[in-house]
């Protein structure tokens, strides 16, 4: 018997584009002349439960539950579900003629975010800022209904994880396992109704779940539960990114109860000879990095040596089969890096294997998906473009490396020039001395729009802790020449790192500020630190003046870490003030307010100078001019 795969990307992952997991394992499988489909099941779960004829069974569940939160919207419930297939398709294609209709005074109706409607957003003149409005109001619409769904119908909803909160730092499976054996929510049936209509169109004999985040695990075990239910003679697998990093300790049984493999790092070995297992050609023994269940123990089968495919070796990602035009373009918050992630069409692709740096003290650098890097050359990325945007039609590119090299940056925008291929790209990068002004203006030439690098703690002290590698001279001189060239800069920044003082706390705020102010970068967001136990912190606590206190591992997931920091700050006060300070920064103002009108309690003065970051910028220009004479 021959295996046929059906990939699902599980509820809900990424609304305005396509994920790649599947792309990448369908292009790799069916080069090995295996049968392969993939199915969206989170973009295909919202657009049906965003109908007029669901919405009106989510009012009446609603009703027989005798749930009455969001009172407002019952009330106007007939302009809801008159008003949302309009609202969806519009957030699908935004044309200017339903964008001037979805403005109008009374075509949406006020709930409670859209009656309190940010008036002082300045949009764009013309047709762009009116799209822009009527999807930021279509946008706001659509989160009514989902506040409603989440208060009344399913306390699990939200659009971009579902039920995280049990899946987050699961260490035992005690509570998904409880929730598991409930009846299923109005959504939930939905999502099985769509599932089951699926499997019976493709007859697939492996169904594979590709589980990137925690917000994606419940919705894929229920998935599996009912596979097992109703199709018991398909196997089911997990994988991804969320097996890959909080499953690699896995003793608990019971999820066998509902899936037959888990797969652990890149899936393409273990796939294949899952695939040679279930056709009959090998036993069990000979599978890779998989976990099953034997004799009601769970046993890591991992055949050594491994096979390996090379990421230079790999064929193009197939996306053929996911429907693009179903996906929705969200304008919820108007931040230009943040639209990034949830407005437009991007077609996703890896240039780099893992991290080539992978030193980051607080970074996961022992997984494969990091510490295993591998190259490949500009040419076999162009031709995957090229190959891509004949699947999808979309010439939006975001490359997800941990960090791209500056090297393979510069052949790719060369190459790209070269060859004539015109897109538009974006990916994460380490702010490296390498991206000159000269390097910077070459990735513009060649369609770069934007970046998004780590900053994070803003300290000199801190950034050699963490051994980023960088400091805040050198990142000024980078993201300078990025916005020089018009390439958007996010910076991702982060408090609470071991041993970080107050002091290191309000001056990292200050670097933030002055960095704003002078346009080196146009984004950012802070994230409070977290050990993980695949990090070097995590593994050496003491060595950066940190105690770990848990969670206990009971046999299921295994990553974030609960610790205490004796020589640091009370880091969570400073979360408000940090996040109110960002805010105004983003929107270009605030920039001259005292530091201490941010928070309500006493803070030390900054201890750098007012002119920190333009004294960086200062010696740019001394060096330009030197190189001149």
């Amino acid at each position: 018997m021959s295996s046929k795969i059906l990939f699902i990307i599980p509820p809900f992952t990424q609304l305005n584009t396509a994920y790649p997991a599947s792309a990448y394992l369908k292009g790799f499988l069916e080069s090995h002349h295996i049968s392969v489909s993939h199915f969206d099941l989170s973009i295909e779960l919202f657009t049906a439960i965003f109908t007029s004829e669901f919405l009106t069974a989510i009012f009446e569940e609603a009703e027989d539950l005798h749930n009455y939160q969001y009172p407002e919207l019952s009330i106007m419930k007939s302009m809801y579900i008159t008003r949302v297939d309009v609202v969806i398709k519009f957030l699908q294609k935004q044309d200017i003629e339903t964008a001037h209709h979805i403005l109008e005074t009374g075509f949406l109706p006020l709930g409670h975010r859209l009656s309190h409607v940010n008036t002082d957003i300045k949009w764009e003149v013309g047709d762009l800022g009116i799209i822009d409005k009527a999807k930021h109001h279509a946008t706001l619409f659509v989160e009514e209904i989902g506040d409603f769904i989440q208060a009344n119908v399913d306390e699990f909803f939200a659009f971009t994880k579902y039920a995280e909160q049990i899946a987050t730092s699961a260490s035992s499976f005690d509570q998904l396992d409880e929730f598991l054996s409930f009846q299923p929510t109005i959504i939930e049936e939905q999502m099985l109704d769509i599932l089951v209509a699926q499997i019976e169109s493709e007859t697939p004999n492996l169904v594979c779940f590709s589980i990137p985040f925690p917000g994606n695990l419940f919705a894929a075990l229920r998935c599996s539960q009912f596979i097992k239910q109703l199709f018991p003679d398909i196997h089911v697998a997990f994988g991804g990114g969320y097996c890959n990093t909080e499953l690699r300790s896995l003793k608990d049984p019971r999820i066998f109860e509902f899936v037959d493999f888990i797969t652990l790092d890149d899936g393409e070995g273990p796939l294949l000879k899952l695939v040679d297992h279930l056709d009959g050609n090998i036993d069990s023994d000979h599978l890779e990095r998989t976990f099953v269940l034997e004799n009601n123990q769970v046993v890591y089968k991992n055949k050594l040596p491994n096979t390996i495919y090379h990421h230079k070796n790999l064929p193009s990602p197939n996306y053929s089969g996911l429907p693009f035009h179903k996906y929705v373009s969200f304008l919820d918050v108007v931040n230009p890096m943040h639209r990034m992630w949830t407005d437009a069409r991007w077609n996703k692709l890896t240039i780099s294997h893992g991290c080539y740096w992978k030193q980051c003290s607080f970074c996961d650098v022992s997984l494969d998906y990091i510490g295993n890097y591998q190259n490949t050359t500009a040419d076999h990325l162009v031709d995957n473009i090229e190959k891509i945007i004949s699947d999808t039609g979309i010439t939006g590119f975001h490359f997800v490396d941990e960090a791209a090299p500056p090297k393979m940056l510069r052949a790719l925008s060369n190459k790209l020039i070269e060859r004539q291929v015109n897109i538009t790209w974006w990916t994460n990068i380490r702010f490296e001395k390498t991206f000159d002004f000269h390097l910077c203006q070459l990735m513009a030439k060649s369609g770069c729009i934007a970046v998004t690098g780590g900053l994070e703690v803003a300290s000199d002290r801190l950034l050699s802790k963490m051994k980023k590698g960088v400091d805040i001279a050198q990142v000024t001189r980078v993201t300078h020449h990025f916005s020089q060239n018009n390439i958007m800069v996010h910076a991702y920044l982060m408090y609470g790192f071991p041993t970080q003082t107050e002091q290191e706390t309000i001056d990292s705020l200050e670097v933030v500020r002055q960095l704003f102010q002078k346009n080196c970068i146009q984004s950012a967001f802070w994230h409070q630190f977290t050990t993980t136990i695949h990090s070097p912190i995590g593994m050496n606590p003491q060595d950066f003046g940190i105690h770990i206190t848990g969670p206990v591992f009971e046999g299921f997931a295994q990553n974030d870490l609960y610790h205490e920091d004796p020589q640091g700050a009370d880091h969570p006060k400073y979360t408000k003030g940090l996040n109110l300070a960002l805010h105004s920064y983003l929107n270009k103002t605030g920039f001259t307010k005292d530091l201490q009108d941010w928070f309500n309690f006493p803070i030390p003065d900054t201890s750098h100078p007012e002119h920190l970051i333009e004294s960086f910028l200062s010696e740019i220009v001394a060096i330009k001019a030197m190189a001149i004479e």
